[in-house]
Formats: C-alpha cells, sequence, structure tokens
C-alpha cells in the first residue's frame, strides 16, 4: 500500500488527558466545560459593551473587540473537540479533523500575537505622539491594520496546513495533547520532514519574535515618554491606559514559552499538555477579567450593557 493511501485512512489519537482516572473524568468535563463558558461569555460581554458604547468606538477599543473574538474562536478551536472525547471516551480524531483544527489554532494563535502587537503600536502613539494619535490611527489605518492581521495569519496557516498535506502518514498515530498540535503532527509522518522544520522555524522567527520585538520595543518608547511626565498624576494615567494589554502580552507569552520550553527540557506528555492548556484555555479566559477589572472605561461600558438589558436608566443608577 503507498503512503499516501495511509494518510487517507489515519486516525490520529489525542492522549492528552488519557492518563487521568476514569473516575475523575466527568470532574475534568465539568471543570473544561465551565471554563469555555467563561470564556465565551467573557469575550462576549467585553464585544458587546464596547458596541454599545459609543465612546468606546475608538482605535483601542476596536482592537480589543478584535481581540475578544480571536480568543473565542481560538478556544473553540480546541475544547468543544476535547469535550467530545472525554465525554464518549474516545481519544481518536480523524485526519481532515485533525488538519482543520490545526489550521484554525494557526490561524487565532497567529491572530493573537498580531493584534497584541498592533495594540502596543496603538498605545506607543497615544502615549508619544497624543497630538497626532487622531491623524496617525485614523479609521482607514485601523481597519488596514486589522486586515493586515487576517491576511498574515491565513496566509501563514494555509503554507503550514499545505506542507503538512503533502507529509505520509503511515500509521495511526498518537499525539500527546489534546489537539492537533503542529509539531507533533509533523514529527509524527514517515516521510521527509525537512521543508516543514525549515518553513516553521523561519514562521516562528518572523511572526512570534519580529511582532515581540515589536512590542518591546513600542513599550520601552513608552516608558522614556512616561518617564519624563512630570507629575506624578499623569505618569499613572499615562501607564493605566496601557496596563491590561501589557499584562496580557506578559500571559500570553509568558505561558507560551513555558509550554515549548517545558517541552524541550522534559518528555513528559501529560505536563507538556498541562501546559498547553495555559495558553489555548487559560489565558483567553482570564483576558476579560483583566481588561474589564483594570479599566473603567469598560466597567462603566459593562454597566450601561446591564442596564440596557434590565431596562434600568442609566443616568438613574449613576445618580
Amino acid at each position: 500500500m503507498e503512503p499516501g493511501n495511509d494518510t487517507q485512512i489515519s486516525e490520529f489519537f489525542l492522549l492528552g488527558f488519557s492518563e487521568t482516572r476514569l473516575q475523575i473524568q466527568p470532574l475534568i468535563f465539568g471543570l473544561f466545560l465551565s471554563m469555555y463558558l467563561v470564556t465565551v461569555f467573557g469575550n462576549l460581554l467585553i464585544i458587546m459593551a464596547i458596541i454599545v458604547d459609543s465612546h468606546l468606538h475608538t482605535p483601542m477599543y476596536i482592537f480589543l473587540s478584535n481581540l475578544s473574538f480571536v480568543d473565542i474562536c481560538f478556544t473553540s478551536t480546541t475544547v468543544p473537540q476535547m469535550l467530545v472525547n472525554i465525554q464518549t471516551q474516545s481519544k481518536a480524531i480523524t485526519y481532515a479533523c485533525c488538519i482543520t483544527q490545526m489550521y484554525f489554532l494557526l490561524l487565532f494563535s497567529g491572530l493573537d500575537i498580531f493584534l497584541l502587537t498592533v495594540m502596543a503600536y496603538d498605545r506607543y502613539v497615544a502615549i508619544c505622539h497624543p497630538l497626532h494619535y487622531m491623524v496617525i490611527m485614523n479609521t482607514r489605518r485601523c481597519g488596514l491594520l486589522i486586515l493586515a492581521c487576517w491576511v498574515i495569519g491565513v496566509l501563514n496557516s494555509l503554507l503550514h496546513s499545505f506542507l503538512v498535506l503533502r507529509l505520509s502518514f503511515c500509521t495511526d498515530l498518537e499525539i500527546p495533547h489534546f489537539f492537533c498540535e503542529l509539531n507533533q503532527v509533523v514529527h509524527h509522518a514517515c516521510s521527509d520532514t525537512f521543508l516543514n522544520d525549515m518553513v516553521i522555524y523561519i514562521t516562528a522567527m518572523l511572526l512570534a519574535v519580529g511582532p515581540l520585538s515589536g512590542i518591546l520595543y513600542s513599550y520601552c518608547k513608552i516608558v522614556s515618554s512616561i518617564r519624563a511626565i512630570s507629575s506624578a498624576q499623569g505618569k499613572y494615567k499615562a501607564f493605566s491606559t496601557c496596563a491590561s494589554h501589557l499584562s496580557v502580552v506578559s500571559l500570553f507569552y509568558c505561558t507560551l514559552l513555558g509550554v515549548y520550553l517545558s517541552s524541550a527540557v522534559t518528555q513528559n506528555s501529560h505536563a507538556t499538555a498541562t501546559a498547553s492548556l495555559m495558553y489555548t484555555v487559560v489565558t483567553p479566559m482570564l483576558n476579560p477579567f483583566i481588561y474589564s477589572l483594570r479599566n473603567k472605561d469598560i466597567k462603566t461600558a459593562l454597566k450601561i450593557l446591564l442596564w440596557s438589558v434590565t431596562g434600568s436608566r442609566p443616568m438613574d443608577s449613576l445618580s
């Protein structure tokens, strides 16, 4: 039988939590279902609050609403499949579903990185060039930046997916994750993966290290500008506008870096799968809390949204 034919009948087995005892499977199911619902509901609240409050129709919150939408999509590519596998006690995922899941994971994780970079640029312009902010960050430029994020994300995902499709898989494969992770899929192929490895390394440098360098550069300039402000109140106000974004960036990159460092140091598949939960499930869940708890504008918009749903008048509640 030719390798190509084997590829079409292959099934992948997601072993992320296969080592856990059967007795605690319902607890794991309930935990991840709750986390997923909190993620979707929390990010939807952020999006709806920004839509309802016209004062938040600014570049900063337009980017934030896109980030919340991407976080919903990101966690939706992994958690529902994981819940189905836990509920049915099945670890299998078809070849087509695995490639599709891998494509969307690459797309939405890339969009997370690009949007966080664009948001850092937005804060850099707002703090370092406040008088020219509305000219630089006009509606057209915001739209182009968001479009560029999507175009680059789609092209990157298509590139990796097409390169995986050319590989041959001779046997059913066991992936030590609860989702189809690119490196794991590639390294279980029985054909030559040199081109795939090269593209993975090159795109990682360009699309991960590059944006991170841009974020660090933006915040170096922001810190320099904040230090030049004479009043303590002015410094606090300037820093508070980017504190939430900085927290999200730190959380996302630290968890992502932790996953790959742990996978490089240890061969424990269970530990690697647990670490992967941080950036695929926990981080998207925490983002709405970070932005709502540390941002007065979002708090106000959420109150307006609540008042509009309950039928109360905002002015009466404010007074």
